[in-house]
């Protein structure tokens, strides 16, 4: 595989692996539920078009996402302590839990897929999943907060 081609293959192979474990799981979240939850909880409180923006979706669509996410609990609205004009969401302690069995189902369904690697392949994905995180904690330049 050529250098160039790495990058693009890791995104296409998460987005494959996020398919693979919602349907083999029996998860019908939507993944945007999954998106908002996990934005909210790596990086705090969002206004609605901040996470739109981040979500690559329309504001009116996040809207009625954290709408559908506070009828179940999992995020809380409120007014922005900068701006009482705007809206604020934060993660709730359910929605966190929720996150986190999520993410431990996730796991669990697709281990089986992963149970033949040795330990230097495991120690590559390992390696590769710290370059990822740490390629991606940032917040993109010109992120308005």
């Amino acid at each position: 595989m050529q250098r160039a081609d790495v990058i693009p293959s890791l995104v296409l192979s998460g987005y494959a692996l996020g398919r693979i474990a919602a349907q083999d799981a029996g998860n019908d979240a939507p993944a945007a539920q999954w998106r908002v939850l996990s934005l909210l909880d790596q990086n705090g409180s969002r206004r609605v078009g901040e996470l739109a923006a981040a979500s690559r979706t329309t504001q009116p669509g996040m809207t009625r996402l954290i709408g559908g996410l506070q009828r179940e609990g999992l995020v809380l609205r409120s007014p922005d302590p900068e701006d009482s004009r705007a809206i604020v969401v934060d993660i709730t302690p359910q929605g966190s839990r929720a996150l986190s069995a999520w993410r431990e189902e996730f796991r669990d369904t697709l281990a089986p897929r992963f149970a033949d690697l040795v330990d230097e392949d495991w120690a590559a994905l390992t390696r590769a999943a710290e370059i990822l995180a740490a390629h991606t904690a940032t917040e993109p330049t010109g992120a308005v907060r």
